[in-house]
C-alpha cells in the first residue's frame, strides 16, 4: 500500500503539486479581492454617512437661516422701523410752513412778499429732503437688518454645528442672551436714534443744492420728479466721502456705543454691561467690511432706483387727473412730494417697497454668498 502511494505520488507529483498551486493562488486571489471588496463596502458606507452627514448639516443651515431671518421680520425691523418713522416725521414737519402760507392768504398783512417766497423755498427744500431721506432710510435699515442677521445667523450657526451632544438649541439660546448678539442687534435702532440728525442734514445740503435752480413754477413731468430724486440720492452719495453714511448706520466705536447702551438701561455707568464689548465689536467690525464693499453700493443703488421708481408711479396715481406731456408746476406737487414719505416708512409686512427690495434677484443673491461667507458678487 505504501509503496503503491509512493509510486502514484512519483508519477503524478507535477500534477500535484501544479494542481495544489493553483488551487492556493485561487484561494489567495479570492482572499484578496473579498478583503478588497470589504474595503469598497467600508469606503462606500463611509462616503454615504459623509453624505448623510452633509445633507443634515445643509438642512440645519437652512432651517437656522429661516429662524434667523424671521427674528428680523417679526422683532427688529418692525421696531427699528416704527422708530425711525416717528424721528423722520419730528424732524421733517413741514404742517407748520404750510400753516403760515395759509394764515398769510387770510390776513394780507401776516407776510411780506419775501417772507412767503422764503416759506415757499423751504417747503420745496424739506418736501424732497422729507421723501428721499425717507427713501434712503428705509432702504438702508431694510438692507442693514438683513446683513445684521445674516452675520449674526452665521456666528449662531457655527457654534451650533460645533455642538454635536444635542444641545445645540440650548448652546445658541444661551449664546445669544451671555455674548454681545443682543447688544449687536439692538444697533438696528442706531439709525434712528443717533445717525437720523446727520442723514437729514447731508440730504437737505444735496436738495438744496439739486434744487436750487427750479423754481417754484417750473413745470415737472413725472420723469423729471423721478431724475430730480435720483439727483438729490446721488449728490447725497457723492457728499458722504470715504462711505461717511456708514456712521448713520453703524457706531465707529464698540467700547463707546456699549457705555451708551449702559447708560440707556440703568442710568448709571454699569460696567457688568460691557464685559461682551469684545464680541459686539467683532460683529461691527464684520458689519462695516461689508458695508463697505463694492456689492453692497451695488446693491444700494440698484434698491434706491426701483424704489424711486416705484414712488414716482405712486405720485402720478395720486395725482389721479391726466397729467400733461409738459407736467405740472412745482408748487402743486410739493405737497404729494412730501406725502410720499409716508408709505416709504410704513411697518414691514405693509410696506411694498421693503418687499420690492426683499425680491429683487441680485439682492436675494447677495444675502445668499453673504450667508456662505463667499465674496458676494453681483
Amino acid at each position: 500500500m505504501l509503496a503503491s502511494a509512493r509510486g502514484f505520488w512519483a508519477r503524478h507529483r507535477r500534477k500535484i503539486l501544479v494542481s495544489l498551486g493553483v488551487a492556493g493562488a485561487g484561494y489567495a486571489a479570492y482572499r484578496l479581492y473579498d478583503a478588497h471588496r470589504g474595503q469598497l463596502v467600508r469606503v462606500e458606507q463611509r462616503a454615504r454617512e459623509e453624505q448623510a452627514a452633509d445633507d443634515l448639516v445643509k438642512s440645519q443651515l437652512q432651517t437656522h437661516f429661516e429662524n434667523v431671518q424671521r427674528i428680523s421680520d417679526t422683532t427688529t425691523l418692525p421696531f427699528a422701523m416704527h422708530y425711525l418713522r416717528t424721528r423722520i416725521m419730528e424732524e421733517l414737519d413741514i404742517s407748520h410752513l404750510t400753516e403760515k402760507l395759509l394764515q398769510g392768504k387770510g390776513e394780507s398783512s401776516a407776510l411780506t412778499p419775501k417772507e412767503k417766497i422764503d416759506t415757499w423755498e423751504k417747503i420745496k427744500i424739506l418736501s424732497f429732503t422729507r421723501t428721499v431721506s425717507s427713501m434712503w432710510a428705509m432702504t438702508l435699515l431694510s438692507l442693514y437688518v438683513r446683513v445684521q442677521v445674516t452675520i449674526l445667523g452665521r456666528h449662531l450657526y457655527l457654534d451650533f454645528a460645533r455642538d454635536t451632544d444635542g444641545t445645540q438649541q440650548e448652546a445658541e439660546s444661551d449664546t445669544f442672551s451671555k455674548s454681545g448678539h443682543k447688544d449687536f442687534l439692538a444697533t438696528a435702532d442706531y439709525l434712528a436714534t443717533y445717525g437720523i440728525n446727520a442723514l437729514i442734514a447731508q440730504m437737505q445740503r444735496a436738495a438744496t443744492e439739486v434744487l436750487k435752480e427750479k423754481q417754484l413754477k417750473d413745470l415737472m413731468s413725472m420723469d423729471q420728479v423721478l431724475q430730480t430724486v435720483l439727483q438729490i440720492s446721488d449728490m447725497f452719495m457723492s457728499l458722504c466721502e470715504d462711505n461717511s453714511w456708514i456712521n448713520y448706520l453703524v457706531p465707529e466705536n464698540a467700547n463707546l456705543y456699549a457705555q451708551m447702551l449702559a447708560l440707556s438701561s440703568s442710568g448709571l455707568d454699569d460696567s457688568s454691561l460691557l464685559k461682551d464689548v469684545g464680541k459686539l465689536d467683532q460683529l461691527m467690525s464684520e458689519t462695516r467690511i461689508v458695508l463697505a464693499s463694492e456689492d453692497f453700493k451695488n446693491i444700494i443703488v440698484r434698491s434706491l432706483r426701483k424704489i424711486a421708481e416705484v414712488v414716482t408711479e405712486d405720485l402720478a396715481a395720486q395725482i389721479g387727473t391726466p397729467i400733461p406731456p409738459s407736467g405740472l408746476p412745482l408748487a402743486k406737487l410739493l405737497a404729494r412730494v412730501a406725502q410720499l414719505s409716508l408709505p416709504l416708512l410704513e411697518e414691514p409686512n405693509k410696506n411694498k417697497h421693503i418687499q420690492i427690495i426683499r425680491s429683487m434677484p441680485e439682492v436675494e443673491l447677495f444675502y445668499t454668498f453673504l450667508y456662505a461667507n463667499m465674496p458676494p458678487e453681483t
